[in-house]
């Protein structure tokens, strides 16, 4: 909130023509002191923590480019990512997301990067030898968290869930094997492309997208709560009834889901 203007008389004489000529310009633009420092906060205050972790050599210029449209630091924020944390990114690709992860968990944390068959960025992503701590995983989306993996603080779906849906996975086995992978109080991130309300998962295949309402409810069923939401992805002119790579550069909606194991 912007400092109150009442103070205005303890300001010494030579700030008098300052605050002056600052509250004309306010007033002549039509401007309030408040939405004059909005803008400044809400740029700085996500990117702040972890403004190393985006800037990162662990990133390549293939995760950079995505950077405007998918807000890293905000990302980052919502899942609530800490140094030293454990953390496993289901449907990794190319690791784009587990590398963002692998920096903001430094040198004393670990992410496990998980596909259903080999990825060739992934693996030269890895042949560097520079990031340590990041862990190709190939495995099943049935039971997706390999035997011995360390009770995990987080799990990322950034995406993905509604291609899962396209698959023959049992999502409620998949479901309950994230449950069981995360420590009490650990949590899944869930972000994807919105279909409509109500469409449940009948835009899955077509429009690439996913009812979050239909998300929440099969998260929910496997013993998870809802932790939070988020809007930083939201696009309310999207009329969600195309796929959202063929929305011409036109922003499209995505929804951010935090769910929480009790």
């Amino acid at each position: 909130m912007p400092t109150s203007l009442r103070s205005a008389p303890v300001f010494a004489p030579v700030f008098a023509p300052v605050l002056l000529a600052l509250c004309t310009a306010l007033a002549a633009g039509g401007v309030s002191a408040q939405s004059a420092t909005q803008p400044a906060a809400a740029s700085s205050a996500p990117a702040g923590p972890y403004a190393a972790a985006i800037n990162s050599p662990i990133r390549n210029g293939d995760d950079r480019k995505d950077d405007d449209r998918r807000k890293p630091a905000e990302f980052l924020a919502f899942a609530q990512v800490k140094p030293g944390m454990k953390a496993f990114d289901l449907v990794s690709a190319g690791g784009s997301t587990a590398a963002l992860l692998t920096a903001a968990v430094g040198p004393k944390g670990e992410v496990w990067a998980q596909n259903t068959k080999p990825n060739t960025k992934l693996s030269e992503r890895l042949a560097d030898n520079t990031v340590a701590n990041l862990h190709a995983v190939v495995s099943s989306f049935d039971d997706p968290i390999p035997k011995g993996t360390p009770p995990l603080d987080l799990i990322t779906i950034n995406m993905n869930y509604h291609d899962i849906v396209n698959t023959p996975t049992d999502r409620a086995a998949m479901d309950k094997h994230l449950f069981d992978a995360l420590k009490p109080g650990g949590h899944v991130v869930v972000i994807d492309n919105a279909a409509k309300k109500g469409s449940g998962l009948s835009a899955t295949k077509t429009l690439h997208r996913i009812d979050e309402d239909s998300v929440v409810e099969e998260f929910t069923r496997a013993g998870f709560k809802v932790d939070a939401k988020s809007d930083y992805l939201r696009a309310p002119s999207d009329p969600r009834d195309q796929p959202f790579f063929k929305m011409n550069g036109a922003p499209d909606d995505k929804f951010a889901l935090r769910f929480v194991k009790p």
